[in-house]
């Protein structure tokens, strides 16, 4: 190609040896092709296993080396190089190459075409530049790993706060969690509301010892103060602040995020408990006036939040036939009418093979209730996406209905396999490719992780001392080396 007079040769003129070394130390790995795609050189770094798998790739076409879902970026590298020979910076793609079972070596390519020297061949010759990511895809993995770590603490966080929050809304004895520097309520069940006379609003931030009469605040301290030094105190009796009756005032300490809180239970009196009786007594007439319009708000609510839920909501009988369903399911099968699905088999938009909603159901009759099914849902413009699936069965007694959620895991982050092996399969993740994968892969699979777990827990027992480790899988020590050469473990070139 003719040079411009803007073109700037800092190298100057490179021969062969000179542009080996350049392109060998730019990047991880490197091909040269010919006009066809056929690999005429391989330069790699390293003697490691994936370098010498990739040495065999020489006199095979680039595109049969990748796993098929690469092949149409092998294709689009190719054809950028040939259409583009001007372009100072070529489009970056990852490939996959698969090295070994199902494991893959994930690198960066860009493809650059160099044109033939006048006098030689002629022949124009693509340098494939790659980079390996292999360390990176292990931080994304464990990024993700992470993510996923965080994101059940916190919904286990939620389950105990769930649980606090029930039991302490529906426990009949009257409870107050004070701080235990400043005294000061940061909690009150309705209980401790009734029977204090105050709203919750007035009861938090407000001193423990503005609850109770002036003259019992020396024995109330004298009760928390053997609360912290003992742990937990039995009750004392004291009154109420204005006009209140007296009640009976326990104290224990717990500990949370390296704070001293102080739980306050309080039982009425004889003079309490009739007030308190005559109070419910009233507060139940009042109740029984207000229940209707209660129940009528309440279906209209849940009616809003079926509707604008943001899962997909459908409601079935019981062999499977549309009764409702709201907006977000009618999105996810791209419908625009909820006529246009009541009536219709749902297994018309859910499941992959066409029996999986047979099986939920069958599933759902037997249990319940079902969580966490993984499937594919199809849309009535052949759009199809990941979707998980948590079903309960209603009304059992009468006529049943089966209500499903349906939510879109299509873009949530899933941890990718330690180069294609199930090392990091659990056994959830294992029933999830039931439908996916045949048996026999199933299988082999889970064999091989088996059999894996085995070896390195023996190396680990004998403190990676080959012949003890052979004793203990009852192999012998030639069996030991090709397991620890098929999985990667370890160095071979030493024993004890």
């Amino acid at each position: 190609m003719p040079r411009t007079a803007g073109d700037k040769i800092a190298l100057g003129a490179l021969d062969a040896q000179a542009v080996t070394r350049l392109v060998r130390a730019s990047s991880d790995i490197a091909l040269v092709l010919d006009g066809e795609g056929t690999i005429l050189e391989v330069l790699v770094h390293g003697e490691d296993a994936a370098a010498l798998r990739a040495r065999e790739w020489l006199g095979r076409p680039w595109i049969q080396t990748v796993s098929p879902e690469s092949r149409q970026k092998v294709e689009a590298l190719l054809r950028d190089a040939q259409l583009a020979a001007d372009v100072v910076t070529a489009r970056w793609r990852q490939i996959n190459h698969p090295i070994k079972d199902n494991d893959e070596l994930p690198l960066l390519y860009s493809a650059v075409r160099v044109a033939g020297q006048v006098g030689s061949a002629g022949k124009d010759r693509i340098v494939v530049f790659g980079r390996d990511l292999r360390a990176t895809v292990v931080l994304q993995r464990r990024l993700v790993e992470t993510q996923q770590a965080m994101e059940r603490d916190y919904w286990r966080f939620r389950e105990a706060e769930t649980r606090y929050r029930h039991l302490l809304e529906t426990s009949s004895e009257a409870v107050l969690v004070v701080d235990g520097i400043t005294q000061k309520v940061i909690e009150a069940n309705p209980a401790a509301q009734a029977l204090c006379g105050q709203a919750r609003s007035r009861l938090l931030g407000s001193t423990l010892a503005s609850l109770f009469q002036s003259d019992a605040a020396e024995r109330l301290q004298d009760l928390l103060a053997s609360a912290r030094s003992v742990g937990k105190k039995g009750s004392v009796q004291i009154r109420l602040s204005e006009g209140g009756g007296e009640v009976s005032v326990a104290a224990s300490v717990f500990r949370q995020d390296d704070a001293a809180y102080l739980l306050v239970r309080m039982a009425p009196g004889h003079e309490s408990t009739s007030t308190a009786s005559a109070a419910g007594k009233t507060s139940t007439k009042r109740g029984a006036a207000k229940s209707a319009g209660r129940q009528n708000n309440w279906e209209s609510t849940l009616a809003s939040f079926v509707q604008n839920a943001p899962d997909g909501l459908v409601f079935c009988d019981a062999t499977g036939k549309v009764i409702s369903a709201n907006r977000a399911f009618l999105a996810l099968a791209e419908l625009s009418a909820e006529d246009q699905a009541r009536g219709q088999p749902l297994d018309r938009w859910l499941g992959r093979t066409g029996v999986e909603l047979g099986v939920l159901i069958t599933n759902l009759r037997q249990r319940g209730n079902v969580g966490r099914f993984v499937t594919e849902m199809r849309g009535e413009y052949g759009t199809a996406i990941e979707v998980e699936i948590a079903a309960t069965q209603l009304m059992p007694a009468e006529s049943t209905v089966l209500a499903f959620a349906i939510r879109n895991i299509e873009r949530r982050l899933k941890p990718e396999p330690d180069g294609g092996k199930a090392m990091t399969r659990s056994v959830s993740e294992l029933t999830e490719l039931v439908g996916r994968t045949p048996l026999k892969d199933i299988v082999s699979e889970t064999t091989d992780l088996i059999e894996q777990l085995c070896v390195e827990t023996a190396l680990v027992m004998s403190n990676d001392n080959r012949a003890s480790a052979a004793l203990l899988l009852g192999l012998s020590r030639q069996s030991l080396y090709v397991k620890l050469r098929r999985y990667g473990l370890g160095s071979l070139g030493t024993d004890e």
